[in-house]
């Protein structure tokens, strides 16, 4: 189903490609050099062997996200992406704690809205948080809340998953990418 769906994805949000129309130089560099990096990283070959094109494209982005943040701690409750957050960045803790967070995953399919309430409650997001979420299609009003929230900045839609920064020093915009 991946393979047959990927295509219309694709050409819907083919004006979207590569950080075209994207106006801050900040915002480019990271659609260009962590979202869309096409370039081999020096572990692309020994990471993920085993898993299908999906799960090995979401991991390589939370390789290089690690790898670009440098986080001391990972939020993320399946070990599925364990292996890239830890070859990202080996020395981040993957934690269920939700205090002082700098790298959030969270899926869809799971009880997000309470999660996200939790870490809003927690007082644990700063300007250095990264929130990335599995599956926006499964809620797509969940996201569009999490996009307008006060508290959150720039976000990117990925189609596959988002990705949420916190800096709101810088103005909100909500960027769609061809990933």
């Amino acid at each position: 189903m991946y393979w047959l769906k990927r295509p219309f994805v694709w050409m819907s949000r083919i004006g979207h490609c590569r950080g075209f129309g994207i106006q801050s130089p900040t915002d480019y560099w990271f659609v260009r050099y962590v979202i869309n990096e096409h370039w081999p990283y020096y572990l692309y070959e020994t990471l993920g062997q085993g898993d299908g094109p999906r799960r090995r494209k979401l991991g390589r982005l939370y390789f290089r996200l690690a790898n670009w943040r440098q986080p001391q701690t990972i939020l993320d409750t399946s070990p599925l992406y364990r292996e890239y957050w830890q070859a990202g960045c080996r020395k981040a803790v993957i934690t269920s704690d939700t205090d002082r967070l700098e790298l959030i995953r969270l899926d869809m399919k799971d009880d997000v809205r309470g999660q996200w309430k939790r870490l809003l409650a927690s007082g644990g997001l700063d300007e250095r948080t990264v929130l990335v979420l599995e599956n926006i299609r499964r809620d797509k009003r969940l996201w569009q809340e999490i996009v307008s929230d006060p508290r959150t900045g720039i976000s990117y839609d990925l189609y596959d998953c988002g990705i949420v920064l916190f800096d709101t020093k810088r103005h909100k915009r909500n960027y769609i990418i061809n990933f």
